[in-house]
This record gives structure tokens, sequence and C-alpha cells, in this order.
């Protein structure tokens, strides 16, 4: 017997129907659905527009020379080298925003989602009462600023006066122009804000978890307060809790504001220093776009790395 041969013109009639098949399918459900994406269109133009765009450009510029003023010029990977081998400042920066998110981004969470989980128990009247302690410095625009006279460097200075007072120290400490003392008091800031939109999200999500789950819990086993935490509080919350971990990424990594308000710009020997920080230097005050570029490349990938990181964690709760 003859072994069938089959024709690669008799192979692609195979292929093509699938591929029609799918293609089909693909329009099938874009006419089925159009509705939904006439409805969603305004909002993904403007973030195509303001967001995807810019973000794809600025990859793309961070590979050239670009002064404002002259054409851009393909210079590889020659920015990136600069950054990370001739750049001290920026290895600096690196280091404090580094320090932001591994310190200041776990804390804020955790606390954010510990004390709505405390406040939830109250009465509603209280409850209210608390989000809107909690809430209100995140939407109190720089109130921050209520820290300079917190650290001021004379004895006027509320810390200072507080120490001489009680004898702790003869002498005013010059808080914000210490460098031993900048980061920790950044941070501290930091801390005090971070405790506002992933908070309220939190509260949000505590109160949409079905009763019935938890009385279920009890019957099949759980015993204690943490046990209903973790196989059920925290499962019914996942959403909650990726949002509330992407705004504390951003926040974390994206500290630039406070550091500039109370350590000035530069501080001193860039002590609070960070990376937003340094790219407003060179794309602000130097104009040096494609450095600038690629320093706003690198900080969207530890962003994007943090952000995968932290989805697989998630995955986990409740197993």
């Amino acid at each position: 017997m003859q072994a069938e041969t089959t024709s690669p013109s008799a192979v692609s009639s195979l292929v093509q129907p699938k591929k029609q098949s799918r293609l089909a399918n693909v329009w099938r459900e874009l006419k089925k659905n159009k509705h939904y994406y006439i409805l969603m269109s305004p909002y993904m133009l403007i973030f195509f527009a303001f967001t995807v765009v810019p973000v794809v450009f600025s990859i793309v510029l961070s590979f050239f020379y670009f002064n404002m003023l002259e054409f851009p010029r393909f210079v590889g990977w020659q920015n990136y080298s600069r950054l990370f081998l001739n750049d001290d400042v920026f290895m600096i920066a690196l280091k404090n925003t580094l320090l932001f998110a591994v310190i200041c981004g776990p804390i804020s969470y955790i606390a954010c989602f510990l004390f709505a989980w405390i406040i939830n128990e109250l009465s509603p009247k209280v409850r209210a009462l608390m989000t809107l302690v909690f809430y209100a410095p995140s939407i109190s625009g720089n109130v921050f600023f209520i820290w300079l006279i917190i650290f001021s460097g004379d004895r006027y200075g509320y810390l200072n006066g507080f120490l001489i007072k009680f004898g702790f120290m003869l002498e005013p400490i010059q808080w914000l122009t210490n460098e031993k003392y900048i980061l920790p008091i950044i941070m501290i800031v930091q801390l005090w804000l971070s405790l506002g939109t992933s908070f309220l999200a939190f509260i949000a999500g505590l109160q949409t978890i079905d009763k019935s789950l938890i009385e279920a819990g009890a019957i099949d086993g759980i015993r204690n307060r943490w046990q209903e935490l973790w196989f059920i509080t925290l499962p019914s919350m996942r959403p909650q809790l990726m949002f509330g971990a992407v705004m504390q990424i951003t926040s974390s990594f994206a500290v630039a504001d406070i550091s500039v308000a109370l350590a000035g710009f530069p501080s001193v020997n860039y002590a609070g220093h960070t990376i937003v920080t340094h790219l407003m230097d060179y794309g602000t005050i130097r104009f040096e776009m494609g450095y600038a570029s690629a320093i706003a490349t690198v900080l969207f990938a530890m962003m994007l790395g943090a952000n995968k990181l932290t989805q697989r964690l998630l995955r986990k709760v409740g197993e």
C-alpha cells in the first residue's frame, strides 16, 4: 500500500477555515457587544491618547539624545549605560526609592487594612467619623506642610520645643538639613499621607462581604477571627486588595513633592533624592529629554515588576 500524501493546498485549505472562523468569532463578538465598546470608547480614546501613547513615546525617546532644541539623535543604550555606570546621584536616588518601596509600601498597606478592619467593627456613626479622620490627609492638598512646623530647626519647632522643655537636649536639632534625619522624616510623612485611598477601598470591601460566608465558615470549623480573616475576609476582598496594592506601589515609588517641600531641591547631599526628583531635574531643569525618558522607563519597569510580584502574592491569599 502506498502512503497517502497531503498536498500543501490541502493543508492550507484545512488551516484557512480555522483562521477564518476565529476572525469570524471575534467579529461576531464585537458586533454582539458593540454597545459596550461604544460606551467604553471615550475613556479608551483618552486612556490611549494620554497614557499609552506617552509611555510608548517615552520608551522610544529613551534611546535618543534630545534637548528640546535639536532634532533627536539616536544614541542606542548610551542613556542607560550613563544612568547605571556614570550617574552617582541616580544610584543614591535608586537606593532611596527602593527604601521607600520596601519600608513604606508594606507598612502602609498592612496599616491601612488593619485600621480598616478594626474601624469596620464600630457603630456606623463612629465608623463614618473615623473614616473621615483617616482619609482627610490624602484629600487635603499640601497639608504635609504642617510637618515643616513640627520639624523646624529652631526652638519654635514643635519637636525641638518639646525635647528642650523636658530636658532631652539643650540645643535645637536641624532636622531637615541634617542628612541623618531627612530620609526617616520623609518616610514618616509619607506613611501618614498614605493612609487614604487604600484605606477607603478596604473599608468598602469589608462592607460588601457576604455575612452568610462567615456563618458557613463557623459551621465548617472556623474557630477564631484570624482564621476568619485568612480564609473568608481576605479572599472575598481580592479586588480591593489589588487596588490598594497598586495605589501603595505607585505612591511609594513616586515620592517627590514631600521630599522637595521638606528637604529642598536638591536635598543636603541628596539624602532625600528619589528617582522622580531625579527625573524632574533632567526633564524640567536641564531639558535632557532622552535621558529623562530613560529614567522614566526604569521607574516604569520597577513599578511593573513590583505590580506583578504583588499579584502573585495576592493569589496565594486564603490558600
